[in-house]
């Protein structure tokens, strides 16, 4: 990725103290991002769709999403999200806190890029959200916005 790119995330999560690390976890971070925050699925869908309060959102580089949100869940934003190609490119790391197998399968085969556990200590919660940058925003080529 090039150095003065900044790297667009969008952030679907309905715990504002789990939004809150993650903001303080990737301000540690030498990489240039710029964070977009939606409490669930239904303003998620309206970010990407550019729609509501969302008409200027940026297209993000990578989703960071929850699954169990109110209003619209993960699952839900996920399957709308492959039915647009535009959508369906975008890399989507789910970060939550179920770790029930049938969550990881639905996951997967809704085409999530990633399923993390969120962990419980700070100290994990930052590596994860370190490893996610390492790897999503240094190690792979990610998919040029339209």
């Amino acid at each position: 990725m090039e150095n003065d790119h900044v790297i667009e995330i969008l952030l679907a999560e309905d715990s504002q103290a789990d939004v809150r690390l993650t903001q303080e976890a990737l301000k540690e971070s030498n990489i240039r991002t710029n964070l977009s925050v939606v409490s669930d699925g239904h303003e998620a869908m309206a970010f990407l769709h550019e729609q509501d309060n969302f008409a200027d959102a940026p297209t993000p580089d990578v989703i960071l999403l929850d699954l169990n949100m109110p209003r619209t869940s993960g699952r839900e934003v996920l399957a709308e999200m492959q039915q647009h190609e535009d959508l369906k490119v975008v890399p989507v790391v789910v970060l939550t806190n179920s770790g029930e197998d049938s969550d990881v399968l639905d996951t997967y085969s809704l085409c999530a890029n990633s399923y993390i556990r969120k962990p419980v200590d700070i100290n994990d919660f930052f590596a994860v959200i370190r490893s996610i940058e390492n790897y999503w925003f240094q190690t792979v080529t990610l998919p040029k916005s339209a």
